[in-house]
């Protein structure tokens, strides 16, 4: 997990040095824990992959030798909306699409035909519209910065699975909607005019989102597929 964070860490840790060190100057928005609710954007990048198990009769299946599930980017952008519930505890829903992410499956074949490679990769295009409800937790301010945490669940759907890509005969079924719980972290850099907040956060799918179809060789060797995603976003907020 910290290799896949390594990147934004470093850059986390940049921007944290740079706005501490111009953020201490004067108390910026002191009134902005007062406001019963606010508004913001958010920009991402997400980093999504497939927590693979087999089908428990893989074994019996003597086309295929192995599978392996690789990781993508995509990019997110979305809004925020903030309620306040007491001088700790906000609720927050922040609906994103994340486009560019891609499902990949990397199959080494025994017996492959005159159109197949020993070595088969196959792509699942993705456009991912998501819609989390999180409990936010703060910390004191300390002149303008502060910590939070955050925990929720989340909504997820597939705009791309109907698409003729995914209909294809020699895919992998995946089903459209899917439900998953999430935490994170973010750091809240009180700025004059805005309040800008680098977050991580850890996604993980609760429900099988493979539709298996025995009829298909590159299906039937494959039982679970569960959502795993990081996500780094910056989020503003005037």
């Amino acid at each position: 997990m910290l290799y896949l964070l390594r990147k934004q860490i470093i850059f986390l840790g940049f921007l944290f040095t740079t706005l501490s060190s111009k953020a201490q100057k004067d108390l910026n928005r002191p009134d902005h824990d007062n406001l019963p609710y606010y508004f913001g954007l958010t920009f991402g990048y997400a980093n999504m992959n497939l927590h693979t198990e087999k089908d428990p009769r893989f074994l019996q299946y003597d086309s295929i030798l192995s599978v392996d599930p690789g990781s993508s980017g995509g990019f997110s952008a979305g809004l925020l909306g903030t309620l306040k519930l007491s001088n700790r505890f906000e609720l927050r829903t922040a609906p994103q699409l994340i486009i560019g992410g891609a499902k990949t499956f990397t199959y080494s074949l025994k017996y492959p035909n005159s159109l197949e490679a020993p070595i088969e990769k196959k792509t699942l295009t993705s456009t991912i519209f998501t819609l989390p409800i999180q409990v936010k937790f703060n910390s004191d301010r300390i002149d303008n910065f502060r910590v939070y945490m955050l925990g929720g669940l989340t909504y997820d759907l597939d705009l791309a699975s109907n698409s003729n890509e995914r209909n294809a005969e020699d895919l992998i079924k995946l089903n459209k909607k899917d439900y998953s719980i999430e935490a994170g972290v973010g750091f809240n850099f009180f700025l004059k005019f805005v309040t800008v907040s680098p977050e991580i956060k850890i996604h993980y799918g609760l429900t099988n989102i493979h539709d298996r179809d025995p009829d298909l060789k590159f299906s039937n060797v494959l039982g679970s597929l569960q959502s795993r995603m990081i996500n780094f976003s910056i989020n503003i907020e005037p």
